[in-house]
């Protein structure tokens, strides 16, 4: 059920990118990074060559060069949801999505094109997935110049966006530069929102029926530990977990209810890894 789960949010991810690239980059002309920003450039010279279908091609030379150079590394999740963009791309195509044209404004444009990309980019890498394409060519970077992913990706990114420029002209060439900035932001922004957990800790006279509470009721781990109170100088159970936003709600009102006096303190932490949460090992 689990997997299910994470092919279906990686789809949903997928269709957001999809509609992004459709509506607002490619009638554009914004060639924001990426195999598709490599896909508008060729598509502007070559119109009969559809975004689907020059995707899928680079995407399969792309796996095979990274197989032969840095081997079988890529999961299966990465080649569906790089095969899915794809062929989501050209049934849009099919069906004529690419010929709505939202907003000829660039600004408006490059701003709801680089939202969507990034939420549906953030979903899909939240799922341990990418898109393929340029990932493989910083992982090639990094391997034989041993340069960072990140900057590796930046740059492989940084180089399409001046091929957009060249043929496409200094505004757009920029505004394609400005995407793919924005767009790492709002990837981390999606990636961390969607990972956000509750950190507690909580002092109280009733810490065994909260860790019960926490444990049969909530299905999940906590941790006690020995304190002393400063003001009465006595020692005191201190109780830590981890938990969802929802979870809280639920451990707050049973704490209201069988200890108004008790001591909570929240904090927001945006990666958990472990047993109950996401794979340690991050295996796709």
């Amino acid at each position: 059920m689990k997997k299910i789960k994470e092919y279906i949010l990686i789809t949903i991810g997928i269709v957001l990118l999809a509609f992004s690239l459709e509506i607002f980059m490619a009638p554009n002309k914004i060639a924001a990074g990426g195999v598709t920003g490599i896909a508008i450039i060729i598509n502007s010279i070559f119109p009969n060559l559809s975004l689907g279908l020059l995707t899928i091609i680079m995407n399969i030379i792309l796996f095979i060069v990274g197989f032969l150079t840095i081997g079988n590394k890529f999961g299966a999740k990465t080649i569906y949801a790089s095969l899915s963009l794809s062929g989501m791309l050209w049934v849009m195509e099919k069906f004529g999505v690419s010929n709505i044209i939202l907003t000829k404004n660039l600004f408006l444009a490059s701003i709801f094109g680089t939202f969507l990309s990034g939420i549906g980019m953030g979903i899909v890498f939240n799922q341990n997935a990418s898109t393929g394409g340029t990932d493989i060519l910083a992982k090639i970077l990094n391997k034989y110049f041993h340069l960072d992913i990140g900057k590796s990706l930046l740059i492989v990114d940084f180089i399409i966006t001046l091929f957009g420029g060249a043929i496409f002209g200094a505004d757009l060439g920029m505004y394609a530069l400005l995407c793919v900035i924005i767009n790492g932001f709002a990837i981390d922004n999606v990636v961390e929102g969607l990972n956000t957990c509750k950190e507690v800790l909580v002092v109280s006279s009733c810490t065994d029926e909260i860790k019960k509470f926490i444990i049969e009721n909530m299905d999940r781990g906590c941790t006690t530990f020995k304190g002393n109170g400063g003001y009465s100088n006595r020692e005191i159970d201190i109780l830590y977990t981890v938990i969802s936003r929802k979870e809280f709600i639920k451990l707050k009102n049973f704490i209201m209810k069988i200890d108004p006096n008790a001591f909570i303190t929240v904090s927001n932490t945006h990666e958990v890894l472990g047993e109950g949460f996401k794979n340690i090992l991050g295996d796709e």
